[in-house]
């Protein structure tokens, strides 16, 4: 079976972590950050987990399987 091809928007959303987990950025990160609390702009700095039901789907999209 040939391999397959990574899914490049999904490569561009997602990536893996060092114990195997599926990270994503969090939203309302990205711009009018004037109007968000300093909490608000800490708490969607750091990386989200992505579900479980999700995961092996997009892990799938990233070659990852």
């Amino acid at each position: 079976m040939p391999k397959l091809k990574t899914h490049k928007t999904a490569a561009k959303r997602f990536h893996v972590t060092k114990t195997g987990k599926i990270a994503r950025r969090k939203t309302r990160g990205a711009h009018k950050l004037t109007n968000k609390s300093a909490d608000q702009k800490r708490r969607s700095a750091q990386p989200a987990q992505v579900a479980s039901v999700d995961a092996g789907r997009i892990r799938r999209m990233l070659g990852k399987i």
